[in-house]
């Protein structure tokens, strides 16, 4: 019965609660109330946000990498600057909300925030165009507690082929390839979201460690290049990495791809691109007011959820939702309270309590330490990397 499922899975997350690969919140926090954790005060509830602190409690959310993503549209050293304003404000919400957030950068100091009662907080950087091509900005990041890097956002950087950019590089450049080994060194965890499906097919063949997608879903459910094709998920097992699936509509649902498609045309003939992070939400979110688009559903993230586990296996599949990052989510999972009906809808599909852990947290967990392992290990055999892109690609055209 519905209440006997709602009592299992209360107690589930009591035992594993969700580690969440991936909220936009910071940049909302930027946007609404530039960066004034007062003025957007997380312990209130019903904030126009998808998350507050009184939601992820409601959700089972006992940690979260928490996005210090930038737009494309900044580069160079705006971006770099954008990048540590967004550090800073992650740092100063853990300061303000202090008794239920915790700043953490291992998994130790995660298993540590989960028994006093907090929510972890990590961080994640959402495109390498915030290091500037620079390995020395990617230490500082990791330094300031940054644990993973996604090697792209929407567009290429001069090093990776992003998943919804004109391919040039055909995946990773010479520097690419250094920059993922030095992730691997540091112990920063290689996000191949939004890149191409050649960067991550590189990526994997460069790695030591192994990497993850902080959210993206199934390509076979749905025909989005933001998702993982079965050959690169039938790698996972080899590399001990993990697809954190992602509840975005148009990743998740056919449907909702096939209206966004028509906005992407609508929007360029007005001169904007799809990938333009800004623009391109502010356009959709205005189009659905004249052409409404069909909604997604808890049931679309179940399929993906589920072909992740039967290509990849139950061991290398997570949850990323992006929430904050969009401004619509699936019905049923709104905002950051819906994992619940998320887990509910899988056990009644079978799915074991030691199943629904390993989803929840727990391969999150490992992957988090086994990348702190290597980096340990491969600390003692090499030290920073001085290469600089220009030695290793050449000068650009």
């Amino acid at each position: 019965m519905l209440d006997d499922t709602g009592a299992r899975i209360r107690t589930l997350l009591e035992r594993h609660p969700v580690l969440d690969g991936h909220n936009d919140l910071p940049w909302e926090a930027r946007e609404r109330a530039a960066y004034d954790w007062d003025r957007l005060d997380l312990a209130t509830g019903g904030l126009p946000t998808h998350t507050d602190l009184p939601r992820l409690r409601a959700g089972g959310v006992g940690a979260q990498f928490w996005s210090v993503f930038v737009p494309a549209t900044l580069q160079g050293e705006a971006a770099v600057t954008a990048t540590l304003e967004q550090v800073d404000a992650v740092h100063a919400m853990v300061a303000r909300f202090a008794d239920d957030l915790a700043l953490a950068t291992t998994r130790a100091e995660v298993e540590r925030a989960l028994a006093s009662g907090r929510v972890a907080s990590l961080m994640g950087a959402e495109g390498g165009h915030s290091i500037d091509s620079s390995l020395g900005t990617l230490r500082m990041l990791f330094a300031l507690g940054v644990r993973y890097l996604t090697l792209t956002h929407n567009d290429n950087v001069p090093w990776a082929d992003s998943a919804t950019d004109e391919p040039v590089l055909g995946g990773l450049s010479t520097f690419g390839r250094e920059v993922v080994l030095e992730m691997n060194r540091l112990g920063m965890i290689v996000d191949l979201s939004h890149v191409s499906a050649d960067t991550m097919r590189d990526a994997l063949d460069t790695t030591e460690a192994p990497v993850a997608f902080s959210h993206s879903s199934a390509r076979a459910v749905c025909d989005h290049p933001r998702n993982v094709p079965d050959d690169v998920l039938e790698r996972l097992p080899g590399n001990g990495g993990l697809c954190m699936v992602t509840f975005v509509p148009k990743f998740v649902s056919p449907a909702v791809r096939e209206w966004d498609l028509e906005a992407a045309d609508a929007a360029a003939a007005e001169g904007i691109s799809s990938s333009d992070f800004v623009a391109y939400t502010a356009f959709t979110a205005d189009r659905r007011r004249s052409h409404p688009a069909p909604a997604a559903t808890l049931d679309d993230v179940v399929a993906h959820v589920e072909h992740v586990r039967e290509v990849a296996g139950v061991e290398h599949v997570g949850l990323g939702g992006d929430y904050d990052g969009v401004d619509v989510q699936p019905e049923g999972l709104e905002d950051v309270s819906g994992y619940p009906r998320l887990l509910a809808a899988l056990a009644d599909r079978g799915w074991s309590d030691a199943d629904l852990g390993a989803l929840t947290s727990g391969n999150a967990l490992r992957v988090l330490g086994e990348v702190e392992r290597r980096a340990t290990d491969l600390a003692a055999t090499r030290g920073p990397s001085l290469a600089r892109i220009e030695d290793l690609d050449g000068a650009p055209a």
